[in-house]
């Protein structure tokens, strides 16, 4: 839909499911595009998860297996060696190609993920600041002795919508503000997503969740990921080798601290859990910009909402 929520006549939308992890974005993603299917209406997804980039990250990020994705072509999961570092700004170009190439099909574009940035890099104009390496260096060298709260401190001096925006625990993303702020002289947040002006004609769907279910529901995801394997999946990636953006996720951290033993399995579990909690502040802080119809997570009727909102005269072709 526009701006306005009217269809653009001839245009498949890009359907955008959105929320707070742990909300049920990739089931009903799926359960839409089966429904879709079997009205012979073809959809695939596309990851929006920053982590979910990454080969071999798959109990910590809650990707879903192959052998549960009901045979839905997905895009952009499993893309990079966890050596590598994810960046938003190469991620944008493959993911709008990935939109493009799906309805070139005929089919229906489902952008799935919780990755604010990353789902705004599609969704509206965005255009990336220019980088200097040097000062990158500089800076991501400050983070590793000083941590992120110091540079926080300072971002919020010179940039207090960055600083708002990114929260003081994302070290990458306080870094990347700072840079662009030292290389152009202007604020960082200046060229954040406005929310306002689509890239594509889209349908946005937000999951919400109320706190009192969401808390104890993340509390378990995240006992789960560690009875289900997850420090075995660390141990393996470790081996390998891990960059510093898959190295400092959520719950790859503390499974890795565990590792070596600077943590015991109750408190990493604990932090993991603690961190997951503030993650899931920050992405319904994020998404309450976006121009969304808000369905709750545990709606009987979602399924059917998001198939009406892609009523047929929206997917003609």
């Amino acid at each position: 839909m526009t701006r306005d929520g009217d269809p653009v006549s001839g245009v498949i939308p890009l359907l955008a499911v959105v929320g707070a992890t742990g909300t049920g974005k990739s089931a009903l993603a799926l359960d839409v595009a089966e429904r879709l299917d079997a009205e012979g209406r073809a959809a695939e997804v596309v990851n929006a998860d920053a982590m979910q980039l990454y080969r071999g990250m798959d109990i910590g990020t809650a990707k879903v297996p192959l052998t549960e994705r009901r045979g839905i072509p997905h895009h952009l999961l499993d893309v990079l060696d966890p050596r590598e570092e994810a960046s938003v700004a190469a991620y944008q170009p493959l993911a709008r190609a990935a939109v493009e190439q799906i309805r070139s099909r005929g089919a229906v574009p489902i952008l799935v993920g919780g990755s604010g940035l990353y789902v705004s890099s599609v969704l509206f104009a965005f255009d990336f600041p220019a980088r200097d390496p040097a000062v990158r260096a500089r800076l991501e060298d400050e983070l590793d002795r000083l941590g992120p709260g110091a540079l926080f401190s300072r971002l919020r001096e010179v940039d207090p919508r960055a600083a708002a925006a990114i929260g003081p625990h994302n070290g990458r993303r306080i870094v990347r503000a700072l840079e662009v702020v030292e290389v152009t002289g202007e604020p960082f947040g200046a060229g954040l997503p406005s929310a306002r002006e689509l890239w594509t004609p889209s349908v946005v769907v937000r999951l919400a969740a109320p706190r009192a279910s969401l808390v104890p529901a993340l509390d378990a995801r995240v006992r789960r990921m560690w009875r289900d394997g997850l420090v075995e999946e660390v141990a393996a990636l470790l081996a390998h080798g891990m960059g510093t953006t898959a190295s400092r996720a959520i719950g790859y951290a503390q499974a890795a601290a565990q590792l070596r033993g600077a943590l015991g399995e109750d408190d990493a579990i604990a932090e993991a859990a603690a961190l997951t909690r503030r993650y899931a502040r920050r992405q319904v802080s994020w998404f309450a910009r976006y121009p969304a119809v808000d369905l709750a997570w545990d709606d009987p009727e979602r399924v059917e909402a998001v198939l009406r909102l892609l009523s047929a005269d929206r997917l003609s072709a």
